[in-house]
C-alpha cells in the first residue's frame, strides 16, 4: 500500500465524533476515534504514526482499545502508554498483552464518557483464540481487528473453522448500517477471490469497480458496512448455491455442512493468488 497521511474515514453527522484512518506498515490501518480534542486508538501496532497523527490534529490520547495480541496490532502500546501516563488500555482477557489495564470478555462494556460512547465487547475467536471486537450501537461502529475484512475474513491461526464461522455470523447479525472498521487494506485481493467463487453476483462486480476507483485515488476502501459485507463477502455467504458449486467444481468440497463449506472456502483463499 502506498504510504499516505492519515485521512478522515468517516464522521457521524449527528455528533462531533470522527474516525481517522492512520496507515502503518504495508497495509495496516490504525484507527483514531476523536472529537477534535481527545482520541482513542484501536490496535496501535506502531506508536510513531499514531503520535504523528495526534500531533498533526492537535489531539490528546485518552484510551487504547486492542482486539488481539498480534504484534502489528499491539506493538505501539507501551510507547503510547509511556507518553500518556495513566492511559487506560483495554484488551482481550484470554490473551496476554503487555500494558493492558482492563481485560475484557463477551458482554463487557467500554465506556468512553467524554463522548457518551459505549462499546459492547463481542468474543470472536478464530483468527486468534481470544480475539474480541468492539461494537458501539449508538454510533453504528464495529472495530473487528482481523476477524471480518472488507470482502473477506482473517486466516485461522489459533481457533477452528467452526469458531471463525460462528464469529463471522455474529458480526453479520449486527444492523446493516453498522460501519465495519477492519485493520488491513486487503479489499481488492479479497474481492478478486470473491468474484472467482461467486461470479454471478452483480453487487460484487459493482463493488469491485467502486473500490478499484478508490485505490486508484489512494483512498482507503474501509470502512465498509455490515450490509455491504452480507451482499458481497463470500465468507458471509457460504450457503449460496453458486459458492458451493464453485467449491465442488474446484474439487475442494467433500462435505456439505455449513462449517465444511466455510473451511473449504478459507483454505482456497489461503492459496489464492
Amino acid at each position: 500500500m502506498t504510504e499516505q497521511p492519515a485521512t478522515p474515514a468517516t464522521r457521524d453527522p449527528k455528533s462531533a465524533l470522527a474516525v481517522l484512518a492512520v496507515p502503518a506498515f504495508d497495509d495496516n490501518y490504525l484507527w483514531l476515534i476523536h472529537d477534535g480534542h481527545q482520541a482513542a486508538v484501536v490496535d496501535p501496532g506502531d506508536a510513531a504514526p499514531v503520535l504523528a497523527a495526534l500531533a498533526a490534529n492537535r489531539l490528546t490520547l485518552g484510551a487504547i482499545l486492542l482486539t488481539h495480541h498480534h504484534a502489528d496490532h499491539v506493538g505501539g502500546v507501551l510507547e503510547l502508554a509511556g507518553a500518556y501516563p495513566g492511559l487506560p488500555v483495554y484488551g482481550p482477557a484470554r490473551e496476554s498483552i503487555a500494558g493492558v489495564t482492563h481485560r475484557l470478555a463477551e458482554g463487557d462494556e467500554v465506556e468512553l464518557p467524554q463522548w457518551q460512547l459505549i462499546f459492547k465487547v463481542i468474543d470472536v475467536p478464530g483468527h486468534t483464540s481470544g480475539h474480541i471486537a468492539y461494537h458501539a450501537a449508538s454510533a453504528s461502529m464495529l472495530f473487528c481487528g482481523d476477524t471480518l475484512f472488507a470482502g473477506g475474513c482473517g486466516r485461522i491461526f489459533e481457533g477452528t473453522p467452526a469458531q471463525m464461522s460462528q464469529s463471522l455470523a455474529r458480526l453479520a447479525s449486527l444492523p446493516p448500517a453498522t460501519a465495519v472498521y477492519c485493520a488491513h487494506e486487503y479489499t481488492l485481493s479479497n474481492l478478486r477471490f470473491a468474484a472467482v467463487v461467486e461470479p454471478g453476483n452483480a453487487a460484487l462486480h459493482e463493488r469491485i469497480a467502486f473500490e478499484t476507483a478508490k485505490r486508484q485515488r489512494q483512498q482507503p476502501t474501509v470502512p465498509s458496512t455490515v450490509g455491504l459485507e452480507r451482499s458481497t463477502n463470500p465468507f458471509l455467504r457460504c450457503g449460496q448455491a453458486e459458492i458451493i458449486e464453485s467449491l465442488q467444481k474446484a474439487g475442494r468440497l467433500q462435505n456439505m455442512d455449513e462449517v465444511a463449506v466455510f473451511a473449504a472456502l478459507r483454505e482456497w483463499k489461503n492459496v489464492y493468488k
